[in-house]
């Protein structure tokens, strides 16, 4: 997602601008809440799952993809939106949509003499909140055995969206700092002027990287409903996984050894009285 912010900016020439609304507000907080939940979940279940099987990781582990998976739909929607104005409109400012302009105004409260920071904090959270997704299919795989194909593709999505994720930082902290523009690599680190060349630029590169994201998500997700009992078998409480052992390892009956034992002794013996007579 990529807003032009006028000149300050340096995306172009349309402006967030406007009275922040509680709404906004309110839209600000949840989406910076939503983010911050996933991560600490994510640590959560992280250190949880270097200990003994518990009966919550599981399905706490689920709930990240889950929300992962619903931030990435709408992420990656507004990328598809703001392609396609551009398409209609390749020489206009950047557009966003209603709702993702609300928020960057609430999150520009931080600071509203830099028009454009609210807009980098909502690509930095959204960003962050699709990388928690993926980091969630790594931790719900850590305990399956063999080698799966959904967590090398989570891996894969994890290395890619955490380099993604250091672009939008260094976007903000410029922003934040005072840079008269943002600067990263999907702005030529500032080297190409404000105007359509910017525009065309900073909006195909973010297009680009989260459709490749996007897809690496969608194979993970699907091999992780293909292996999904590999997965499950890994979250079997321990007396359960020692039931399934005993069913095809039975452990020896001590009754049965016994006679057993005492039937070779008397062969054994008879053996030798045939012997001693012949």
């Amino acid at each position: 997602m990529d807003h032009p912010h006028g000149g300050h900016g340096g995306h172009g020439g349309h402006e967030m601008g406007g009275v922040v609304s509680s709404l906004d507000s309110w839209g600000a907080v949840l989406f910076i809440g939503w983010a911050v939940a996933m991560w600490a979940a994510v640590a959560v279940v992280a250190y949880a799952n270097r200990g003994p099987v518990r009966p919550w990781l599981f399905k706490t582990s689920v709930a990240v993809i889950g929300l992962g998976v619903v931030g990435q739909i709408g992420h990656f929607q507004e990328h598809v939106v703001q392609a396609g104005y551009w398409v209609a409109n390749p020489y206009s400012p950047a557009w966003m949509t209603p709702w993702a302009n609300s928020i960057a105004r609430g999150m520009g409260q931080i600071d509203p003499t830099k028009p454009a920071l609210g807009m980098e904090i909502l690509h930095l959270t959204g960003n962050f909140i699709f990388l928690a997704g993926l980091v969630g299919i790594v931790q719900i795989t850590r305990r399956a055995t063999g080698a799966l194909k959904s967590r090398k593709w989570a891996k894969m999505g994890v290395w890619m969206q955490g380099i993604h994720g250091i672009e939008h930082i260094v976007l903000t902290l410029s922003v934040a700092l005072g840079a008269s523009r943002a600067i990263g690599l999907s702005t030529w680190f500032g080297a190409i002027d404000p105007g359509p060349a910017l525009v065309t630029y900073r909006v195909w590169w973010h297009f680009v990287a989260n459709l490749i994201g996007t897809a690496i998500l969608a194979a993970a997700l699907f091999y992780l409903w293909k292996e999904k009992k590999a997965v499950k078998d890994g979250y079997l409480p321990e007396p359960a996984a020692a039931d399934e052992d005993r069913a095809l390892f039975p452990a020896p009956d001590p009754v049965s050894d016994s006679a057993e034992q005492s039937a070779q002794v008397a062969e054994h013996v008879r053996e030798r009285e045939l012997v001693s007579r012949s």
